[in-house]
């Protein structure tokens, strides 16, 4: 698999034109599953996009092996992106991605479900695997009113199914009952992104599994999967996206490995990332990990007015994951 991608790698430079043509011939016809990485926006000192930096980010996912790609997440700050950013940067993965054969996902996430649906209709155009929404959250939505709105936009965004993102920090955190019960009013979703949960959620859960995809936190992915999550939208593919792919590949094959490394990145979130929280959003602590992993020169910087860690933070951070996670950090 390896030297596939690798191959495909070599083919950047698609004609965005050509885009959808050649996503929807590559479309997987089943839900998705494994690692997929997210693209963080690198900032510079003006709050710019080094649109530099993103291209190179890609590369190295792309060079990685990840399952896919996707754009627009929390991690992504897509609340603080404007429209015009939104394109060029959905139509550069897309086109990056649809060249390399990777499947593509574009989060199509808005505080105003009116600014959603425009995104997803242009997201449409660029014919990605699926397009990731959340549910309104300025006013919590009622059950009717959920399903009100993810039937437009499963009508809009047809063919391309949906990827339902419902974070921890989600105004309505979903129970496993009401997912399943969208899931079975809304067919055309095919995922989910959700924090995941304890063996009670899990059993819960397992009706809504057998339907569709469940994405959890990439550092629960091994424990997880063994109780039916399909795969991690992942921050440990922030950490280092190719030790992500070979986890996923130990997780996959069951080797009991897998869970050990598991443990080891639990303890060192857990010691050094997860006591941060209530200070920075998890934004800011994915792109810590990214520079903790140092494999692309993302940076730490956060858009205005959200702080991210400073980077001499990041720096003694990275000499102790050198320590604990030699398999995850760069030399």
């Amino acid at each position: 698999m390896g030297e596939r991608r690798g191959q495909m790698a070599e083919q950047h430079g698609a004609d965005p034109h050509s885009v959808a043509e050649a996503s929807s011939e590559r479309r997987p016809v089943k839900a998705p599953t494994g690692t997929w990485a997210t693209v963080l926006l690198p900032i510079d000192e003006n709050d710019d996009l080094r649109w530099e930096h993103v291209e190179e980010q890609l590369d190295h996912l792309i060079g990685a092996g990840v399952d896919g790609v996707y754009t627009g997440g929390s991690a992504a700050e897509f609340w603080t992106q404007s429209e015009a950013e939104v394109d060029r940067l959905t139509g550069f993965v897309a086109a990056r991605c649809a060249a390399a054969g990777v499947p593509f996902q574009i989060g199509c996430a808005h505080p105003s479900p009116q600014i959603a649906l425009d995104r997803l209709r242009r997201a449409r155009e660029l014919g990605p695997a699926a397009v990731q929404v959340i549910l309104p959250d300025w006013f919590t939505v009622t059950d009717r009113e959920a399903i009100v709105f993810l039937r437009r936009l499963a009508d809009e965004a047809a063919p391309i199914p949906l990827v339902l993102y419902n974070p921890p920090h989600s105004k309505r955190v979903l129970t496993p009952a009401e997912h399943q019960g969208l899931c079975g009013e809304i067919p055309e979703i095919i995922g989910l992104k959700v924090g995941g949960g304890d063996d009670a959620w899990y059993e819960a859960m397992r009706p809504v599994m057998e339907r569709v995809s469940v994405f959890v936190p990439g550092h629960h992915l091994a424990s997880g999967h063994r109780r039916g999550a399909a795969g991690a939208y992942s921050n440990i593919a922030c950490l280092n996206p190719r030790a992500a792919v070979a986890w996923w590949d130990s997780i996959r094959d069951g080797l009991p490995a897998a869970m050990s490394v598991e443990a080891r990145l639990n303890a060192f979130l857990g010691e050094f990332i997860q006591p941060l929280q209530g200070e920075y959003c998890n934004a800011a602590l994915d792109k810590l990990l990214a520079t903790i992993g140092g494999w692309s020169p993302i940076g730490t910087r956060l858009r205005w007015p959200y702080s991210g860690v400073p980077a001499e933070h990041a720096d003694a951070l990275r000499a102790i994951a050198r320590e604990r996670l030699p398999d995850f950090t760069c030399a």
